[in-house]
């Protein structure tokens, strides 16, 4: 028999209906926002399968909205995460769309910010209010949120993968994953690791000053 954790019987704290179309909705929102970064003044939410059908009935819209402005799952306010986001002066706009082979909870949400510039996160509502973050800006990811990570987009030259993980190591930080991507050999490359321990401003400092690497961003776990 599977070990089963009380999370996993019971499920998140949150404001309802559902895990998946809720809790969970509202990580992806928060963990998309996590990665974008907070100066935007409109998000657009694509959503895709389950998500399209049935966003306004289970409250997915609303949750959706509430984590890309930080709430928390079990947060009261997340029922008035529209309304919110209209004070606040940030629109807000939900397009159905078919986002190919993917989990039928999927929402690519694309952060339109005030300096014109569009950040997009893909990600997954996979259960239980489990998610999975799967593409960042066009680049193929994998991690769930649960474990602080390391964001890193760096030049694809020979010796970046050592660097990184030395200057973890040097801060006794245990590395639990770690994937590697890159679009064509020589131009860039996303790293994501998984850590862990929390990744302090110093380390991500250190991080930044490194040869070739374009930028770095540490990621908290949303529980």
């Amino acid at each position: 028999m599977s070990n089963l954790s009380a999370f996993d019987i019971i499920g998140p704290i949150m404001v309802g209906p559902s895990s998946s179309h809720t809790a969970g909705a509202a990580r992806l929102g928060k963990v998309a926002m996590s990665i974008a970064g907070k100066n935007f003044n409109k998000v657009t939410f694509y959503l895709h399968g389950s998500f399209a059908k049935t966003y306004r009935g289970h409250g997915t819209d609303r949750a959706l909205v509430a984590g890309i402005l930080g709430m928390e799952t079990y947060d009261d306010r997340l029922k008035y995460s529209l309304e919110i986001a209209k004070e606040k002066g940030i629109e807000i706009e939900f397009i159905e769309a078919d986002l190919g082979d993917v989990h039928p909870n999927t929402v690519k949400i694309v952060f339109h910010r005030e300096d014109g510039t569009k950040f997009e996160v893909v990600g997954s509502s996979i259960g239980g209010g489990n998610i999975i973050i799967t593409e960042i800006n066009g680049d193929k990811v994998e991690f769930t949120g649960d474990y602080p990570t390391l964001i890193v987009k760096q030049k694809d030259v020979k010796g970046m993968i050592s660097s990184v993980t030395a200057i973890l190591a040097s801060q006794n930080i245990n590395i639990a994953t770690m994937r590697v991507t890159r679009r064509a050999k020589g131009k860039e490359a996303l790293m994501i690791i998984e850590t862990d321990a929390e990744i302090s401003d110093y380390v991500l400092k250190v991080i930044e000053k490194v040869e070739n690497i374009l930028s770095a961003k540490a990621i908290n776990p949303v529980k």
